[in-house]
């Protein structure tokens, strides 16, 4: 596959979602071909975003990385390409960074659309031996033939619901990033009550949502191509509500909100940022300072 330099892997250390003190992306680009990627975006000056390439000498620049930063920490993976894109089956690079996060003693909190994940069980098992380890699915709609049209290079999400399950049954805890919902598309309160539903079902400790979508630049352009594409009259629906705005939440977040809080509650599920990153970080802080 095509490759790109890198210097660094590896983000300054700071405070991130999920408990996160890094981030790391060993891919640039993706295709998934998700028709609402704010990662498209020209602000991240991501040149032929659908063409996937991976990071020159990634794992020789990220052991080095690991080995120059000075405080351990959990490293978000999968921001702005997902890990596990269909290159990731030979290329391994995901896999190898695992081992080599293992090896350092950090921790990890993984986000991605692919049901690949499940080939590294066992490396998200050896990393919770000593450091948190989590898996993070995207999951937009309970429909599968939805899925398929607005996220469709990817497997759907009865096959992400049914990972979720399988890397509980292992052991490895996760969650649902269930975002964005798009005005006019999946924001029914059916979809989010459903979603909840197979969350709980499959063992999801958390979900955090986003009542929305944002759009700017170049990605708003591709998004309105797709809208015409694939759900004609859509797109004046959200020229006549927002406008050239950025955040374009639905209409019906209110009851949105409302539904989903309540069976969040009922079934048990963290939705709150700061909880969700308490949990994933229970015991970890004492234990990294007990080694000073």
């Amino acid at each position: 596959m095509q490759t790109i330099p890198a210097k660094t892997i590896l983000s300054a250390y700071g405070n991130s979602w999920f408990g996160a003190n890094y981030n790391m992306n060993l891919y640039k680009g993706c295709c998934h071909g998700c028709i609402y990627c704010d990662s498209r975006s020209a602000c991240y000056q991501v040149k032929d975003f659908d063409t996937v390439r991976a990071k020159e000498n990634a794992l020789l620049i990220l052991e080095k990385d690991l080995r120059s930063k000075k405080r351990k920490g959990i490293i978000m993976a999968g921001a702005m390409s997902d890990s596990y894109n269909p290159f990731e089956a030979e290329e391994r690079l995901t896999a190898g960074a695992l081992a080599l996060i293992d090896q350092h003693r950090f921790g990890v909190v993984l986000g991605t659309k692919s049901d690949l994940v499940l080939r590294d069980t066992e490396a998200f098992l050896k990393i919770r031996e000593h450091s948190p380890a989590f898996v993070n699915f995207t999951v937009t709609t309970a429909d599968d033939e939805l899925c398929k049209k607005i996220e469709p290079n990817v497997c759907p999400t009865s096959r992400r619901i049914a990972a979720i399950k399988e890397l509980k049954r292992a052991g490895v805890e996760g969650g649902i990033q269930l975002m964005p919902i798009l005005p006019f598309i999946n924001d029914t309160s059916e979809n989010i009550a459903a979603i909840v539903e197979l969350a709980s079902d499959a063992g999801a400790k958390y979900i955090y949502p986003a009542m929305g979508v944002t759009l700017r630049q170049n990605q708003r352009d591709y998004f309105f191509d797709r809208l015409d594409e694939k759900f004609p009259g859509v797109k004046e629906q959200y020229v006549r509500k927002f406008g050239d705005d950025y955040a374009c939440g639905s209409p019906r977040s209110g009851e949105l909100w409302k539904i989903f809080k309540e069976k969040c509650e009922k079934n048990g599920i963290l939705y709150r940022m700061k909880d969700i990153a308490r949990y994933i970080r229970t015991g970890y802080d004492r234990e990294q300072l007990s080694l000073f």
